[in-house]
């Protein structure tokens, strides 16, 4: 390999997904391109991961379990007597699971070629859902849970901390002070640590930075950040080491344990643009320490924060397109741990990441870090610039899906990149995070489905319309199962965010909230889900001000290394753990389509109320008729296909009628229409894709305001909506 300097050396540290990189460092690689300064970005965990589960890899790892000479459990032991058979297998299912064997589906799906050990036990609880699905699906499944059986040796065999998606992750979570964290990392290096630290040399030898950058977006990517960094300042001296991400952002704004910098030498807060360009005027003598920017460092012994520079933060439009190079974009491993078509969308396929806006248009849940830059500071730019960087992504990476990372996307820009995609005649298929907002009607969601949406994930939360009202989420149970429905109906997938244990929150809420969920899935209206328990962070609402939400903090004490999560006392007495397994167990079955009609009591090993809410609930939400008189403001825009117009004429009676012929991609379709509107008609459907106002048709076509106002009022229009007219 040739010598490659640059200035700057991304890195995302084990371990983060498998299936697609985590986008921190191409974004900053983007931006950087934008000042022509120099950098190479790595995933260093997909390369770890893939040395491992390699045929070299998997003789290597086999022969030092072997040579411990310990004893292990029968499952562990049982794989290793099929070692042989692993070390056959490990390079196809690798190659399979990144699509480059398809063929091999047939043989893993045939049941005799993979080893299987304990993770394969479920398969005669899942076996229902292999009707549904294709056999490269299957096969991706059973390969996957061949991954998760060798998973499950290396924690106990090899080591303890191992995780395909995190590195020692309860080492970095809440870690108040940095003991054990230092303990840790000052032991011997571990089987891991020394496949990383050997792919890090090799980097570090070959491109030569100034400044090696981390991004830490999860507790699980810390240690091995922290190993990587102290590898470096005692090798190599000239090199300076960086730390920022979610983890940074959240964790360590009142950081003050000087050890730290025993691994590191700068950690920055929010926003990467201007802080890392900062720190490269600093390492290259022209910009004074005192002038970096939302920055920690150490300085006469003591963390100090410097954020002295006049820098402005980049605009949304300024930070450059996210730049994949250098990532091994075909080497990512797509795995289906859950058959569920939504819930796998976060493992398996390369999906390109991108932000609609920066931060989040809302503000306001009482549970969410809103006090923070990430979330408090919303900037939006324009559809032409997204789907500019749209283009240039498919162009450099070769891939047309997009998972857009936004907290939750703007209805009204969503509308305008929709557009701008239709418009410019692009296949794009993405997905994104959304607020259940009552903009989101049927027709905006036809409207992004025909872009290529697929799916959304969005809060619903505690499903509980006091406790929404607590959280100030803007929502209603109601208003989300409108919405939801709206996405389904329109071919659009969604994943609700569910929460249990907000304060306050009663036995009689939680089953509440379980049986409202349970409706939403029987009445097909969510796809998937995930109940997640309330923690309490200390840059929330909640958080700051635990007395308006009738819980106590068990300490006031600010730890010297990680603060966010708090410890409290829910004083309304409630044990909310007791509900964990119940709910997970419940909603597993409901998004495999079983199970409602367990009673709910069935799914907790101790007593629990009744539901106090009506079987009919959501039911008799969604048969509500919320049609509405279609406004003068309204915009129409047609996404139907090509418009013919006919004369019918009737055989018996020798009558003619005039027809509207729609011929859409899967069939034509005939509808009646009022002859005086035929000219309107010809404008909506000619500018396909462009939106059309009753006032544009008055002013620019000179239709008079008696014939636009019939015409909103006329069959006609109600005919074309829902054939290829939208109205926004």
């Amino acid at each position: 390999m040739e010598n490659h300097e640059v200035k700057f050396l991304l890195i995302t540290p084990p371990f983060t997904q498998l299936n697609t990189p985590y986008p921190a460092t191409a974004y900053i690689k983007g931006f950087l391109n934008t000042k022509n300064i120099t950098s190479y970005q790595i995933d260093i965990g997909l390369e770890v991961i893939l040395e491992i589960f390699s045929t070299e890899g998997f003789k290597n790892i086999f022969e030092y379990i072997t040579s411990k000479n310990k004893i292990y459990s029968d499952n562990a032991t049982r794989i290793i007597n099929l070692r042989h058979d692993y070390i056959k297998t490990i390079e196809p299912i690798i190659h399979f699971l990144q699509n480059k064997n398809p063929n091999l589906a047939h043989l893993i799906c045939e049941g005799n070629f993979l080893p299987q050990a304990s993770r394969f036990s479920q398969l005669e609880d899942l076996e229902w859902a292999f009707g549904t699905m294709g056999i490269q699906d299957k096969a991706r499944h059973l390969a996957t849970l061949y991954l998760e059986d060798i998973s499950d040796l290396i924690i106990e065999a090899v080591d303890p901390h191992f995780g395909f998606s995190r590195y020692a992750e309860k080492l970095g979570r809440s870690a108040s002070t940095f003991e054990e964290l230092k303990s840790a990392l000052n032991n011997e290096n571990t089987y891991i640590d020394a496949i990383t630290l050997k792919i890090l040399n090799e980097k570090i030898n070959t491109y030569k930075p100034k400044i090696v950058a981390f991004t830490v977006p999860f507790p699980g990517n810390l240690y091995s950040t922290l190993k990587c960094g102290q590898f470096i300042k005692k090798k190599i001296i000239d090199i300076k080491v960086a730390l920022g991400g979610g983890f940074a952002n959240t964790e360590l704004r009142s950081i003050s344990d000087k050890n730290v910098f025993d691994y590191i030498d700068f950690i920055t807060l929010d926003d990467g643009e201007a802080p890392i360009l900062c720190l490269f005027q600093y390492v290259e003598k022209i910009r004074n320490i005192e002038k970096l920017k939302r920055t920690f460092v150490l300085e006469n012994d003591n963390v100090i924060y410097k954020n002295g520079s006049e820098m402005p933060d980049f605009k949304q439009k300024d930070v450059g397109t996210p730049d994949y190079s250098n990532l091994k974009l075909n080497e990512y491993i797509s795995v289906i741990e859950i058959v569920n078509p939504m819930h796998r969308l976060w493992s398996d396929g390369r999906w390109n990441k991108l932000t609609l806006a920066h931060g989040c248009y809302w503000g306001k849940c009482t549970f969410c870090d809103i006090s923070l830059d990430y979330i408090k500071s919303y900037e939006f730019t324009t559809a032409k610039v997204i789907v500019d960087r749209i283009e240039q992504i498919m162009i450099q990476t070769g891939q047309t899906g997009f998972h857009f990372v936004d907290e939750a996307a703007p209805p009204a820009l969503m509308k305008e990149v929709a557009l701008e995609i239709l418009k410019r005649n692009l296949t794009v298929v993405w997905w994104t995070n959304i607020r259940f907002e009552k903009s989101f009607t049927i027709d905006l969601c036809r409207l992004l489905a025909e872009s290529g949406c697929i799916a959304v994930s969005g809060g619903l939360e505690v499903a509980s319309d006091r406790l929404l009202e607590l959280i100030e989420k803007g929502v209603t149970v109601a208003q989300v199962a409108r919405v939801a429905n709206n996405f389904t109906q329109s071919g659009i997938m969604v994943h609700a965010y569910l929460m249990y244990g907000f304060p306050t929150q009663t036995i009689q809420e939680t089953i509440d909230s379980m049986e409202i969920v349970r409706q939403l899935f029987s009445n097909g209206v969510l796809q998937s889900g995930f109940w997640h328990q309330f923690a309490m962070t200390a840059h929330s609402p909640v958080g700051m001000f635990p007395e308006k939400f009738n819980v106590k903090k068990n300490s006031n004490v600010v730890g010297t290394f990680a603060n966010n999560d708090i410890e409290y006392n829910d004083l309304t007495g409630c044990n909310h753990d007791l509900f964990s397994d119940g709910l997970k167990k419940s909603l597993f079955n409901y998004m495999y389509g079983i199970g409602y009609d367990l009673p709910l009591h069935r799914w907790f090993d101790f007593f629990t109320p009744k539901t106090s809410i009506k079987q009919n609930y959501i039911e008799k939400i969604l048969l509500l008729n919320e049609d509405k008189k279609i406004q003068t403001n309204a915009k129409m825009v047609w996404i139907g296909g090509k418009v013919a117009f006919t004369t019918e004429v009737s055989q018996k009676n020798k009558t003619s009628k005039e027809m509207i012929l729609i011929i859409n991609k899967k069939s034509n379709v005939r509808l009646n229409f009022e002859i005086i509107y035929k000219e309107i008609i010809e404008i909506i459907t000619e500018k396909k894709y462009n939106p059309i106002s009753i006032s544009m048709l008055e002013s620019t076509y000179n239709f008079s305001k008696l014939l636009t106002e019939q015409f909103l009022e006329s069959n006609t229009i109600k005919n074309l909506k829902g054939n290829g007219l939208i109205i926004l």
